[in-house]
């Protein structure tokens, strides 16, 4: 069993980033072509673009701030240009800053949790949700975190965008799954990438003394969970909150 996503389309937002990039080169090995959506990063994004053809699918990048609705909107024209439709939207893209106490955390860093966590998946559902919804078939996958269940001190404005996403995405899911159009969330936990590799920072074992499976997961590891939501072997699961964590938290019923 095979997951085949030839002839589709994958919109990726944050797709330069760390995990970003490795949901697109994912998709694209699956069969899908890859619109990249960077903010700063044009060079990686370039890198990513090049990478992804050579294994001959189709790319573009493109650069906008999801946070605003003209730049979502020229950014669903740019994609629709490479194929006709995106049939796989990932919400991946996040604004970085300081994690501080409740108390000494600036007012500016929750209006940018929510405006890059809940505002970013409205305007994208809002972009790319109306075709779908006519073709009856998409998949819209956010990308959320094990932050949202654990809320640890000085976690809280990271907490509170990622817990309005997940409200969100419980919502949309009920609203077009008559359509056949699934939305779905991964929560990856603290998750090794090529920052890490690069600065030989895989091992935390503080972190891993509390994960079940005692590591830290890989960021192909998430990728692979984005992959299975993004096909048809997926169809039928829809509203769920998935951690790739290694158990380090499980959601109760």
């Amino acid at each position: 069993m095979n997951i085949d996503l030839r002839g589709q389309t994958a919109l990726i937002t944050g797709a330069s980033g760390q995990l970003g990039r490795v949901m697109a080169r994912t998709l694209a090995l699956c069969g899908a072509d890859i619109v990249i959506h960077y903010m700063r990063n044009e060079s990686k994004a370039a890198e990513l673009q090049a990478e992804i053809e050579g294994i001959g699918r189709r790319a573009v990048t493109v650069q906008a701030d999801v946070t605003k609705a003209g730049e979502v909107t020229a950014m669903k024209e740019r994609a629709l240009g490479l194929t006709g439709a995106v049939d796989i939207v990932v919400a991946n893209a996040v604004v970085q800053y300081k994690w501080t106490p409740v108390l000494d955390q600036p007012i500016e860093d929750y209006i940018s949790q929510f405006e890059s966590c809940v505002i970013q998946s409205v305007l994208l559902a809002k972009a790319f949700l109306p075709d779908m919804v006519k073709r009856k078939k998409g998949r819209v996958i956010g990308i959320n975190t094990e932050c949202s269940m654990q809320n640890f001190p000085s976690q809280s404005a990271y907490v509170s965008g990622k817990r309005g996403m997940d409200g969100l995405y419980r919502v949309l899911a009920k609203e077009v799954g008559e359509y056949q159009v699934t939305v779905n969330q991964v929560a990856p936990g603290w998750t090794i990438s090529d920052k890490d590799r690069e600065n030989l920072t895989e091992r935390q074992e503080s972190y891993e003394s509390n994960v079940p499976m005692k590591r830290r997961g890989t960021d192909q590891e998430i990728a692979n969970v984005v992959a299975f939501l993004a096909s048809d072997l997926a169809s039928f699961i829809t509203g769920a909150f998935i951690p790739v964590n290694g158990g380090n938290v499980m959601p109760t019923i």
